[in-house]
């Protein structure tokens, strides 16, 4: 329960709080929520659900004290979409949590094509395959708070019942025209379980309901230029309070992206991501770069 004098303040995923009561974790046992501690970071996400509105001004505080935030994408069936990672990723940087890509279905697929989109950041990533053994991914995870989002069909409640056998995530099927349905309902932190060949913490994950897209109405258009880091050099030569928008003809992107300096699909979701906050595109259609083939059709 929560205290009173709490008032409106939610308590989400993540939060670490202060109890009074009865803690034993008996049945019928009841305790009271009397203080949330300061979060040492908040990921939020803004609902993409208000037709009124661009982009749909309700925040939601997806998860509190996070430490990382695991973007799961399926490499095939569905096909990956780096619109959707390029706004987790913004997500991310802003909250100032460390992003790690997690591609599944691995065996379906190769990664090279979605590696080499995002080679100029050093983004690290992970493959999962149905037959692998997932250490890798579990010694990323260890000692950590880590968020998974990702859209439905990808694997993501797969992947965490291999981690936490005891989870018993709904898993879901991709239908015949590559989506998935919605399986989780809402955000659940899970303990991983410690493993024989490994020390320590072995962290938490904290797995969230599949998403439609993520919505970014919340992050100032300074922070979205910073979730495109191979991009924020390129703006040295632009004008003072430079939009970076199509029609600017002297925004110094176009240029940067000319020369080779940067991908021309970073630069088009950049701009895409502009004009959804904006109120000049559809946030809630297909989170795929135009001409982008990593997208599929």
């Amino acid at each position: 329960m929560r205290a009173r004098e709490l008032g409106r303040k939610s308590v989400v995923v993540g939060d670490r709080v202060s109890l009074v009561g009865d803690v034993s974790g008996a049945d019928g046992a009841l305790a009271r929520i009397v203080r949330i501690v300061e979060r040492r970071s908040v990921l939020r996400r803004t609902a993409d659900d208000d037709e009124n509105t661009a982009e749909g001004r309700h925040e939601r505080v997806v998860v509190a004290n996070a430490d990382q935030l695991v973007i799961v994408s399926a490499l095939a069936d569905p096909p990956p979409r780096t619109g959707f990672i390029d706004r987790c990723l913004v997500a991310a940087y802003d909250a100032g949590i460390e992003p790690l890509l997690c591609l599944t279905k691995a065996d379906l697929a190769g990664p090279d094509q979605v590696v080499g989109y995002y080679a100029e950041l050093e983004l690290p990533y992970v493959l999962v395959r149905p037959d692998s053994d997932l250490d890798a991914l579990r010694t990323l995870l260890a000692g950590r708070v880590s968020v998974l989002v990702g859209h439905s069909g990808v694997g993501k409640s797969t992947l965490v019942n291999r981690l936490v056998p005891d989870a018993l995530r709904t898993v879901g099927v991709v239908s015949a025209i590559g989506r998935g349905r919605h399986t989780s309902t809402s955000a659940v932190a899970l303990r991983l379980p410690r493993t024989q060949d490994a020390d320590g913490d072995p962290g938490w994950i904290v797995d969230t309901p599949g998403v439609r897209s993520f919505g970014l109405a919340h992050v100032s258009a300074e922070s979205l230029l910073h979730g495109f880091p191979d991009l924020v050099e390129g703006t040295v030569d632009c004008p003072p309070n430079c939009p970076h928008t199509p029609d600017e003809a002297d925004c110094a992107l176009d240029a940067w992206v000319a020369t080779g300096k940067a991908d021309e699909r970073r630069l088009a979701s950049y701009r895409r991501l502009l004009a959804s906050r904006s109120g000049d595109a559809d946030p809630r259609e297909p989170e795929r770069n135009p001409g982008d083939p990593l997208a599929g059709s």
